[in-house]
This record gives structure tokens, C-alpha cells and sequence, in this order.
């Protein structure tokens, strides 16, 4: 599932980033687009995927909702970072 969402689809790069922000502090969509240089609706619509797949839950509602690393994507960091490699995009920037 990590491989369709960072390396095989167009839109891995930017979630990677996300995922790879929220790794650091958890972050609602403004703080996000802010800290990534990105559009608000790009940012949220990455947040909606990565959400529906387990890589983010959410706490609070609407403009403070929070977005934070679920415990299995944490316990498979590694695994993100081989599938950046090997998708080369292991120079993503946060």
C-alpha cells in the first residue's frame, strides 16, 4: 500500500513530504501547506488519501483538526524510506 501511495503514484512526492513533516510534529492542513510551500486543497486532498490508508489519524475538528503518524506507519518508517529509494526520491525535502 506505501508503494502505490509514495512511489507509484504521481502525487508520492508530496506525501512523502507530509508524512515525513508529521514524522517531525503533528501539523493541521494550514501549518502543512505553509511548512511544505504547498496549496491548501493539494495539501488536503493528500491528507484525505493518506488518512482513508492508515498512514494518519486525525484529533479535533474542521480548521484545528491534527494529523499525526498512526503507530503502524511509525513502526514502519523504514520501510517509507526504502520505497523513497527506491522510487528515487530520496531527496525529498521537508
Amino acid at each position: 500500500m506505501l508503494w502505490w501511495l509514495i512511489g507509484g503514484a504521481r502525487g508520492g512526492r508530496n506525501r512523502l513530504r507530509i508524512v515525513y513533516a508529521l514524522d517531525q510534529r503533528p501539523m493541521n492542513t494550514n501549518q502543512l501547506s505553509k511548512a511544505l510551500d504547498l496549496d491548501y486543497k493539494t495539501v488536503q486532498h493528500h491528507l484525505e488519501l493518506l488518512t482513508e490508508n492508515n498512514v494518519l489519524m486525525t484529533m479535533g475538528d474542521d480548521y484545528g483538526k491534527t494529523y499525526f503518524l498512526t503507530d503502524q506507519m511509525e513502526a514502519n518508517m523504514d520501510v517509507l524510506d526504502e520505497i523513497a529509494d527506491q522510487a528515487d526520491l530520496g531527496d525529498v525535502d521537508v
